[in-house]
């Protein structure tokens, strides 16, 4: 084992840990992706695999037969490469960070290999045995690796085991008010709300034409959809049933500069304008309009209960909001019912806000956001499918409606339930004067603020929600 050698393993564990814990943990969060069961399962024994020949190979020599066992262990760890590569392909789209680092660990890999096999063909000529082959530092390195390994391994299976149990619910039964065929027309198609909603109608039989702006992203849906990159594509003698407007900039990927706020706000009102263009121009018009919206539109109101008659308070969330809402306002004028969502935050493993906590609180470094007494209006992201469809079933509901579960919570309340599902402690509360000054009006309206509503429409109207508290919410997606 010569100190190139060593140098070229330092260098593989470093990008596998960058791999594992900004990938696969951070970026992909792969252990909540049931899609991704068997890929964990493929690291899981690769991590093993690791374990042992890091073992092995800091504290012994191995002569014989089982050098020639070492050797067959580094065949299994290129055919289980081979097959997670495999597995990546067909399962998910790897950023491309992630390729580049695969890249390089093939590469240097391949390096090792070359510097290793000689001495394990040396040590399989000589006679049967083992010796012990202690390095120093270098042994206790590579114990202290080896555990890593077997502790990412365990975490993989541990994993698995998880997804085995999670199950999802067939998206077609989500659309069940739907009762006749339906052409539906979504604008964010790709995204975690528009996918689902994409999936529950085609599946339930509906005819669905998704605008996506990104081609690469045609694979998020699944068949039958009709998709377009622009409205000019749709003939204006298209029967259109109804239309759900969810395209936007994310308002939670990034600090709100004042780059990013126009961007936000331009990205809505644009999409929603040519909106409105398509019903001008079509010989049919659309039975509804729902049109995307948020609780933000009622700014912060600290513990006041709001309802859609409530008033709004002054902030960017409301300014938002509120410009997307009057954007869609002149559909009414051409005799089209008009719906503004007003969305809570949305539960679900595969998006959304929930899925940048759940590795931190799965480690055990969850907690409640300053106080912890600010409201978190939320909504189960099935539940909101369902919402959507009963209103495009429901011809006088009109107007603001809030989508959101019945029982808001507060922050340190939500944490609670988070950690009890996840059997984790949610100790570790992270100062407010700290997320202020890291965030500035992102923190304060997103994280620090919030609003405690109510869904009275749904609820008068006749909607019952699968998941009124947030503990069966959890049970149901974690």
């Amino acid at each position: 084992m010569t100190p190139l050698l060593w140098i070229l393993i330092a260098v593989q564990i470093v990008m596998g840990l960058f791999d594992t814990f900004y990938h696969h943990e951070f970026t992909e969060r792969l252990a909540w992706r049931v899609s991704q069961r068997f890929e964990l399962k493929l690291h899981g024994i690769r991590n093993m695999l690791y374990a042992l020949l890091f073992l092995v190979l800091g504290w012994l020599e191995v002569h014989g037969a089982l050098a020639l066992l070492i050797v067959a262990v580094l065949v299994a760890e290129i055919v289980i490469t081979l097959m997670d590569f495999v597995e990546e392909d067909l399962s998910r789209k790897l950023p491309p960070s992630e390729r580049i680092n695969h890249t390089l660990l093939a590469i240097n890999y391949g390096a090792i290999l070359v510097l290793l096999l000689p001495a394990l063909i040396d040590w399989a000529m000589q006679p049967f045995g083992v010796t012990v082959a202690y390095q120093g530092l270098l042994s206790s390195a590579a114990t202290a690796c080896a555990v890593g390994a077997a502790l990412c391994g365990v975490r993989d299976f541990a994993a698995v085991r998880r997804l085995g149990r999670m199950t999802c619910v067939p998206a077609a039964g989500l659309v069940e008010k739907l009762p006749d065929r339906k052409t539906v027309l979504i604008s964010g198609a790709t995204g975690f709300i528009g996918s689902r909603l994409a999936a529950s109608l085609s599946g339930a039989g509906h005819h669905v034409i998704a605008l996506i702006r990104t081609p690469a992203k045609a694979e998020l849906l699944p068949p039958p959809v009709t998709l377009i990159t622009s409205l000019d594509q749709l003939a204006s003698d298209m029967r259109i049933d109804a239309i759900v407007n969810l395209a936007g900039e994310p308002i939670g990927n990034g600090l709100w500069t004042e780059a990013k706020r126009a961007e936000i706000l331009k990205s809505r009102i644009d999409m929603t304008g040519e909106v409105v263009k398509l019903i001008a121009r079509l010989d049919h018009k659309p039975d509804v309009l729902i049109s995307g919206s948020a609780i933000g539109w009622y700014g912060l109101w600290a513990d006041q209960v709001l309802t859609e008659s409530a008033k709004s308070h002054a902030c960017f969330s409301h300014e938002l909001c509120a410009a997307w809402e009057q954007a869609a306002r002149p559909a009414e004028e051409l005799g089209v019912r008009v719906v503004y969502l007003r969305i809570g935050l949305v539960l679900g493993t595969e998006g959304g806000f929930i899925t940048r906590m759940l590795t931190p609180f799965e480690f055990g470094l969850g907690g409640p956001l300053g106080t912890g007494r600010q409201w978190m209006s939320w909504i189960e992201r099935d539940d909101l499918i369902r919402l959507i469809a009963y209103v495009i079933a429901t011809p006088d509901l009109a107007g603001p409606v809030n989508a959101t579960a019945p029982i808001p919570v507060t922050n340190a309340k939500f944490t609670e339930e988070l950690g009890r599902r996840l059997h984790r402690p949610a100790v570790f509360r992270i100062p407010g004067g700290l997320l202020r000054r890291i965030g500035g009006g992102f923190a304060d309206e997103l994280l620090l603020g919030g609003q405690r509503v109510l869904p009275n429409k749904a609820l008068s109207r006749g909607f019952v929600f699968r998941h009124e508290t947030l503990r069966s919410a959890f049970e149901a997606i974690l």
